[in-house]
């Protein structure tokens, strides 16, 4: 293969405390939580909004942070966040949650709700700007500059040109594990379905949003060129299992625009409009650490001595997971964490993490461990797992679950986790 060769002298643009890749719920709980310890901290974001797949993705649906029998397991940030996203927006909350504290034992849903795309983005906007974090949007990180294990700072490109910003710690949260693969790090690749979908509002809808008083019906419709759901039923056979190249996202995005429009020949163009339309690829397992510990399905009701935060199985009630720190971190390298859905999970473990409350879960202790690293002037590795879970108790996370909410006989362990294609 052809190469050339690119030598460049970048001028250090800006130094920080804590550098993190990617504006997605994960990254914007990392920078909250940093700020909110005294960190300088930027946040740097490829589009010109946050959110991630939460947002443009149109994956708008924040799922449960409950246990499914009335009880909120998962708090901290991930409670906070729920309630900033339906704040001033629209919600589709279960009517025994309408308070938002739920029936007790007596639940029969799950605390979990819908929301408008365009107000959260714009809510999280605000929401850094009150909590004095920096933003830079428009600006993709190309390059994590390494000595040894330690990451100087990341590399960026933008309007301005190329830049180089220093940052005594790394989080990264990109989605794709972009900044730990070209780091060195150990990732892995994983499956993404030809999934797929917009939202399309008619007169029909309309309709039913004045009838019902409901904004959130104008939206309720969708069109599904690519017809496969995340478990990977009826992914087309002639498709190829996505990965996160430049190559596969434009063939998966052509594809589903040209099936988008031809499947609105015979529709009444005065009648209808697509309102909604993903401005990312729909992945949600592209890639991820292979951190120091990796978190399965055979964890349900374990506990762990390095626990950072409590989660949900959002495809099942009733089961309970505690998060390990070696889920965000990989011995080696000193001062690079990961938050979200790059976080080390394997099977439906990691379908488990990758969704908005355990990211924001990953997120918040990703951003407490790197303060405290700075603080204590030691690797993320080497961090005070006792200090962290105080800190992280002390914003209002259950570090472990309560025995009591165990209950074997509606959760049995050998039926946790979904069967993927």
């Amino acid at each position: 293969m052809e190469k050339i060769r690119i030598e460049k002298e970048i001028e250090v643009t800006g130094e920080y405390d804590l550098l993190v890749a990617g504006g997605g719920v994960a990254g914007v709980a990392a920078a909250v939580t940093a700020s909110r310890m005294g960190k300088k901290v930027l946040l740097i974001e490829k589009t010109i909004t946050l959110g991630g797949l939460g947002t443009i993705g149109l994956v708008n649906f924040f799922e449960p942070i409950c246990n499914g029998r009335g009880t909120v397991v998962m708090k901290g940030l991930a409670k906070e966040m729920f309630e900033l996203c339906i704040k001033k927006s629209y919600d589709t909350l279960p009517s025994e949650w309408k308070d938002l504290k739920g029936p007790g034992e007596s639940a029969t849903t799950r605390l979990e709700t819908g929301y408008s795309v365009n107000i959260f983005i714009i809510q999280l906007t605000k929401w850094l700007k009150d909590e004095n974090v920096d933003i830079l949007f428009d600006t993709v990180v190309t390059q994590p500059v390494m000595e040894g294990g330690k990451c100087v700072g990341l590399v960026v490109e933008n309007k301005t040109g190329t830049q180089f910003y220093k940052g005594k710690m790394v989080i990264d949260a990109t989605g794709d594990a972009d900044v730990m693969e070209r780091a060195g790090m150990p990732t892995e690749l994983g499956k993404n379905y030809h999934t797929f979908y917009a939202s399309v509002t008619d007169l029909e809808s309309c309709q039913n949003a004045i009838d019902k008083q409901d904004i959130h019906e104008i939206y309720a419709k969708k069109l599904w060129p690519g017809r496969s759901n995340m478990l990977g039923w009826f992914h087309p056979e002639d498709v190829p299992f996505w990965t996160p190249t430049a190559e596969h996202i434009t063939d998966y995005v052509v594809r589903n625009h040209v099936d988008l429009i031809d499947s609105l020949n015979e529709e009444d163009r005065m009648t209808r409009d697509i309102t909604e339309l993903p401005h990312m690829p729909q992945f949600r397992t592209s890639r991820r650490l292979i951190g120091d510990y990796t978190f399965t399905t055979d964890d349900v009701y374990k506990h762990f001595d390095d626990s950072v935060g409590v989660c949900c199985d959002f495809s099942k009630k009733h089961y309970i997971f505690e998060i390990p720190y070696g889920v965000i971190h990989k011995e080696g390298f000193d001062n690079i964490l990961a938050a979200g859905r790059v976080t080390s999970g394997g099977g439906w473990g990691w379908d488990i993490l990758r969704v908005i409350p355990p990211c924001i879960a990953t997120g918040q202790a990703a951003g407490a461990a790197a303060s405290i690293a700075i603080d204590d002037n030691v690797a993320v590795n080497d961090v005070d797992i006792k200090k962290l879970q105080d800190v992280l108790t002390s914003q209002g996370v259950d570090i472990h679950f309560d025995d009591k909410l165990v209950d074997r006989e509606l959760a049995p362990e050998s039926e946790c986790g979904m069967e993927k294609k």
